[in-house]
């Protein structure tokens, strides 16, 4: 995990940080009650696990997302981030915890979704410090704050002052 650019620092980045670890929290409890033969249990962690998701992606790709996406530079590692999103999304909807294989399955998308987080914190979110303008931070954050409407979110979250666009070349 990085800790050197100072993306963390940033209140919008915070937020998708802290989501992550309430939604990989959640998963390692439902890991934990199937390992512990309580299925219902499971059940239950990974339907409060899809509710987060649903508005932590939502927030993401109407916000971070799609501002990163007007670099083309990140159109296609954007594009596959969301892709991922929608196939877990798609599992879950479909997850039945009293099958075996997808008991296992479900373990593979845990994995597979610590992987996901790596490339946003890791990869997106650093690269979004150098890349994005004052203006499409508060796109992001307006975005994120649409999708979670009464809860407290990020305040101010642009990264330092903004800088004035150079003479044309």
């Amino acid at each position: 995990m990085c800790h050197y650019c100072g993306c963390r620092e940033i209140p919008l980045i915070k937020e998708f940080i802290a989501e992550h670890a309430a939604i990989t929290d959640l998963a390692g409890d439902a890991v934990r009650a199937l390992d512990a033969g309580d299925p219902e249990r499971a059940r239950t962690l990974v339907e409060r696990m899809a509710v987060l998701l649903l508005a932590h992606w939502a927030g993401e790709e109407r916000g971070l997302f799609a501002v990163m996406r007007e670099n083309d530079e990140y159109t296609a590692y954007v594009d596959a981030l969301a892709r991922e999103h929608r196939e877990l999304a798609a599992f879950l909807v479909a997850l039945d915890l009293d099958s075996a294989d997808q008991r296992a399955r479900f373990l593979r998308a845990v994995d597979e979704l610590h992987d996901h987080i790596a490339k946003e914190e890791d990869g997106l979110f650093p690269a979004s410090l150098t890349e994005l303008t004052g203006e499409q931070w508060d796109r992001s954050i307006e975005a994120w704050k649409a999708v979670h409407a009464g809860r407290p979110g990020p305040t101010g979250g642009r990264p330092g002052p903004e800088v004035p666009p150079g003479p044309a070349a």
